[in-house]
């Protein structure tokens, strides 16, 4: 139940200042596709190629998320929305620190994703499609868990007894299957300078 009985404090340091001392744009980049289709190691390589050129940021992992702060949840329909409003949330608050946030989840539900770039002002959310197909994410599945789903071991599991929905507009779309790990990196890096959240 929501609370009646809050105000929120605006910062004396603003975002605005943060950006300014930082030298770029806090924005919201977020990695969705299938499991296995390489957004962490994705996600991960662009936080190492920003970091170098100076910039503030960090990665939230689904995994690592799911240790901490949304450990209560399921993996029902109901849980994974929590589970993204959650860290849309996060995801704000860390754009308001002046750091730019590396998303990688799976979001297979284009409601719940369309719910995160709504919380964000116009503009701060970025999404990723890392495209790959089912086919190719079951040869990279190192925890085997394509394997088990298909066995019936996981329930509601993604692109097996639970749907993936494509996003139908992202600002980027990169092929994991098609091209490599640095060129997936240097497409976001490009959007990112053409678009005035970085300089080059």
């Amino acid at each position: 139940m929501k609370s009646s009985n809050i105000v929120w404090h605006s910062a004396a340091v603003t975002r605005e200042r943060r950006e300014a001392r930082n030298g770029h744009r806090a924005v919201t980049l977020w990695f969705t596709g299938l499991s296995g289709s390489g957004k962490s190691t994705l996600s991960h390589a662009v936080e190492e190629r920003l970091f170098e050129m100076g910039c503030n940021t960090f990665v939230f992992d689904g995994d690592n998320i799911r240790h901490g702060l949304c450990k209560d949840l399921g993996f029902s329909d109901a849980d994974r929305t929590e589970n993204i409003r959650r860290i849309g949330e996060v995801a704000k608050l860390t754009n308001q620190a002046g750091v730019i946030a590396l998303a990688a989840f799976i979001s297979p539900f284009r409601k719940d994703r369309d719910m995160v770039r709504a919380l964000l002002p116009e503009g701060d959310f970025i999404e990723i499609y890392v495209k790959c197909s089912i086919d190719q994410c079951e040869q990279r599945d190192v925890k085997g868990l394509y394997k088990k789903a298909r066995a019936g071991e996981i329930a509601g599991f993604t692109g097996i007894s639970s749907p993936y929905e494509e996003p139908g507009s992202p600002e980027i779309i990169v092929e994991t299957e098609k091209n490599s790990i640095d060129e997936c990196v240097e497409a976001v890096i490009g959007f990112l300078c053409q678009n005035g959240v970085i300089k080059q």
